[in-house]
């Protein structure tokens, strides 16, 4: 299959070598062109996994994965597009993206914080009317973190990603595509669904908020490991429960996939996104001992402000409250000094705060 990968962060190069390694045809496309040409002068990524260190070849023509500087051709050449970025990216990338998508293609976006909304509105604004279908899921498909420019280690593989389609009348289609590269891909209802899954927007605004003098202290700090303490995971567990109530008033089917899952040890409870025991394998890497800026990293600009204002938004238009998203959110725009709801990915700027749930449903299902 052709594999287009879209950007040059942690989880975009795990994706390239991984579908790469799986025999498909694979591009990589990222913005920075410099990035590009010096990773195609190593002529190779190496991945260090469970299955010991290996490399794959890169380059501008007659590798395992092909580099690309133009993102049309990138697009255009693709059946299956993977964007492992974060949605602070989105608008910019589906703006310039819009025009070259075609019929057929899937797009995957890992996870999205429903940003398959703001790709397919991209596309009526830009006039493109092909059938396109965009998919998104809770997290990220890897464990990853980059060393250096072109060595990733990937301490832990998704085994099961919950995954909703926008529109979800296309979803027959995209979820054959989808799972021949990721055979962990469960279907759900739509992309609302897959949006409400994503456990980042509950995972990292408790620690890095319930860290915040820590972070601000010491050089490095890892809020999974010492960073996660019992008043900690109780806050968590509050916020999950309210995103678990918001799905189940919007009638959307179990499993929710609990985030307490996620801490269970190897031998116990039910399989979460990265499997039982991923906590653990995240915690023993190392590799999450890092400096967090309050004011620019992701967790912030991107789980925080526009995570939580999604489920805060969805909330108060379904008549679900949700006080412990709001006070986190509260509390975050006090330490940015702004306000993250107003900048925030919520119904309201996304143009749907005044749809009925009907009108909304309909929405999901046929597309914009």
């Amino acid at each position: 299959m052709k594999i287009t990968v879209l950007g040059g962060g942690h989880g975009c190069y795990a994706s390239a070598v991984e579908m790469a390694e799986k025999g498909h045809e694979v591009v990589l496309w990222r913005r920075d062109t410099d990035a590009l040409k010096e990773l195609a002068e190593i002529g190779e990524l190496l991945i260090l996994d469970y299955q010991g260190e290996r490399s794959v070849t890169v380059g501008f023509n007659k590798s395992q994965i092909n580099l690309q500087e133009s993102l049309e051709q990138a697009v255009t050449d693709a059946e299956l597009i993977i964007i492992p970025l974060p949605a602070t990216t989105h608008v910019n990338l589906a703006q310039q993206a819009a025009p070259y998508f075609k019929d057929e293609q899937v797009v995957y976006l890992p996870p999205g914080t429903f940003g398959s909304f703001v790709f397919a509105q991209a596309m009526k604004d830009a006039g493109n009317q092909a059938q396109v279908a965009f998919a998104e899921t809770g997290t990220l498909p890897y464990l990853v973190r980059k060393h250096g420019l072109n060595r990733i280690v990937v301490s832990g593989y998704a085994t099961r990603l919950p995954t909703g389609v926008f529109p979800s009348s296309l979803s027959e289609h995209a979820f054959k595509v989808l799972q021949q590269a990721y055979p962990s891909v469960e279907p759900i209802e739509d992309s609302l669904s897959g949006a409400l899954m994503n456990a980042g927007p509950i995972i990292h605004p408790p620690l890095i908020m319930m860290n915040a003098g820590p972070l601000e202290h010491f050089e490095a700090w890892d809020i999974h490991n010492e960073g996660t303490q019992p008043s900690i995971r109780r806050v968590t567990s509050q916020l999950d429960a309210e995103r678990m109530r918001l799905r189940e008033a919007l009638g959307y089917a179990a499993p929710h996939f609990p985030l307490a899952d996620h801490y269970n040890k190897a031998n116990e409870g039910d399989e979460w996104m990265y499997g039982r025991g991923a906590h653990g394998k995240l915690t023993d890497s190392g590799d999450w001992r890092e400096d967090i800026d309050l004011q620019s990293h992701r967790y912030m600009l991107e789980d925080t402000r526009l995570g939580l204002s999604l489920i805060v938004s969805v909330g108060r238009w379904a008549g679900v409250k949700t006080p412990v998203a709001e006070g986190l959110l509260n509390i975050a725009s006090a330490v940015a000094g702004n306000d993250l709801y107003a900048e925030g990915r919520t119904l309201e700027s996304l143009g749907l705060a005044d749809k009925s749930k009907p009108e909304l449903q309909m929405i999901l299902q046929q597309g914009v």
